[in-house]
């Protein structure tokens, strides 16, 4: 536990990191006088529809690597494992499926988006070099995660991506970028940037070897493989589908389309701090619970699945109520467009879907890697057929706050069904008593500071308020001993500090 806690921790703070530069990239894209808002509604776009390419693409490839690295690792040398070959190989060849795809389906994009989002058809065919790039980068990735490489992988995701979209931002303010259409395009070669990054790192350091030839332990898997890929594939389809499909739906049933996903992306970057610490837990969780299901070591999965849990409540909670007592008073200190004080709402909606999300802990990541794997389709079929038409009913009836509430109500029933499955199957749950002390804390906490503070605004308040708020939930996490790993990463802390008795 302690080598994925270390892991987590430093995972978290580069990522966090990253979110400082997105951040700073998020208060200059809603600036008055720099980019319009269908221009960052546009750019948003981009990712979302990059993101469901690498779904369709991938054909299940990181979920092929997370299972069966272990049974590489332990029967083949590192220059004759010819895992990520494939993987790489496969995924190119569904990328190329989807350029085919891209271009059948072109006109169907122009009748959808031609008139609520022009200046997404006007770019479409720049967004599959940005998708292939994601694509190669995810496969490598979740390579690097078995190599426990995790700290490495976050930087370049969280941190050199956000920095090479900083950079343009800044050419683009200065002039020397002198029109969005060649900002967008330069854009669209910013993850295959930390692709080919990422790549060069793992061939200097010879973590990485490719070979064409099939192994024994491919010819041995390869049924086990192919079934895997075929559930798992439509599962990550299907639930990617329901990570970008709110985007989709905004860009094309909402009027004046772009500006509300640009205020709708507001939401969505603000609450995605709030899930850093999932990110971290999960990239440094995927080796360990691979190999505990291979040795069958069900305490260990119920000690990861329990501590994801909390550790990942403690965060959420506290993050997120940090982000509502100060949203509103950010906005007008900060001098951002009076449009994004629409965005509070959707905050509180999307934030709520990530406590509940992260609550639950490393349920999926448990499955996947788990002999039940194909229930990752059933659960995603699921999610599915609750997400789309909610989406598009509640979008269309209550603008972006019900785009909010069809995430919240999805992303709740789609964990409570996985919780349940784990439950019944393994008898693994993630909750605690420690888990209602965590939500009771955080709820008290915001309350004091919110009627504490509610006359006081600009950088005073933003100030007091969140000093006064980290201090009692910081005070009261410690006091009720909310995680196991609080005391042993205060611990740390004191003796890289060197404070006290080493």
């Amino acid at each position: 536990m302690s080598s994925i806690r270390r892991q987590s921790i430093i995972s978290s703070l580069v990522i966090y990191t990253g979110f400082i530069i997105g951040l700073l990239n998020v208060y200059l894209f809603t600036k008055q006088g720099i980019f319009l808002d269908p221009q960052f509604g546009l750019y948003n776009a981009f990712i979302a529809i990059a993101t469901m390419m690498m779904a369709f693409a991938s054909l299940a490839m990181p979920s092929y690597i997370y299972k069966f690295y272990p049974y590489y690792k332990e029967h083949l040398p590192a220059n004759k494992n010819d895992q990520v070959t494939w993987a790489l190989l496969i995924s190119t060849i569904g990328f190329i499926l989807v350029i085919v795809a891209g271009i059948f389906f072109k006109g169907l994009v122009i009748k959808k988006y031609g008139t609520n989002a022009p200046e997404l058809v006007a770019h479409y065919t720049w967004i599959f070099p940005l998708g292939f790039g994601l694509v190669v980068y995810t496969i490598l990735e979740a390579y690097s995660w078995q190599l426990h490489k995790s700290v490495f992988t976050n930087f370049l995701k969280e941190v050199l991506w956000r920095l090479f979209t900083t950079v343009l931002i800044v050419l683009f303010a200065t002039g020397v970028i002198r029109n969005f259409d060649v900002f967008i395009k330069v854009f669209s070669f910013s993850y295959p940037f930390i692709a080919v990054t990422l790549l060069f790192y793992l061939l200097f350091t010879k973590k990485i070897h490719f070979t064409f030839r099939i192994t024994k332990v491919t010819r041995r898997f390869s049924k086990s493989i192919l079934r895997l890929c075929s559930y798992v594939y439509a599962g990550s389809v299907i639930f990617t589908i329901s990570l970008v499909f709110d985007s989709l739906v905004i860009g094309s049933v909402l009027n004046d389309a772009l500006t509300k996903l640009a205020i709708f992306s507001v939401a969505q970057n603000i609450c995605a701090m709030i899930a850093v610490p999932q990110r971290g837990i999960i990239a440094a969780s995927i080796a360990h619970l691979s190999k505990a299901w291979k040795d069958k070591n069900m305490a260990l999965i119920q000690r990861i699945y329990q501590r994801s849990s909390i550790n990942q409540l403690v965060f959420s909670c506290g993050l997120f109520l940090l982000i509502v007592l100060n949203f509103t008073d950010a906005v007008t200190t900060f001098h951002l467009k009076g449009t994004y004080l629409d965005a509070y709402y959707v905050i509180i909606l999307l934030g709520l879907t990530k406590i509940v999300d992260m609550g639950t802990g490393l349920n999926a990541q448990i499955i996947a890697t788990s002999t039940y794997w194909r229930f990752e389709m059933v659960s995603g079929v699921i999610l599915l057929m609750l997400m789309l038409p909610l989406s598009y009913i509640l979008t269309k009836n209550f603008d972006i706050v019900g785009t909010g509430f069809a995430n919240l109500i999805s992303i709740t029933i789609y964990n409570i069904i996985r919780t349940v499955f784990l439950w019944k199957k393994f008898k693994l749950f993630p909750l605690t008593i420690q888990s209602l002390y965590t939500v009771l804390l955080a709820a008290g906490c915001y309350a004091i500071c919110h009627f504490t503070f509610t006359n006081i605004h600009g950088l005073t308040g933003l100030f007091l308020r969140s000093l006064g708020f980290m201090l009692l939930y910081a005070a009261g996490a410690i006091y009720l001993d909310l995680s196991p790993d609080i005391k042993p990463v205060m611990q740390t802390i004191r003796k890289k500090m060197r404070i006290g008795k080493d």
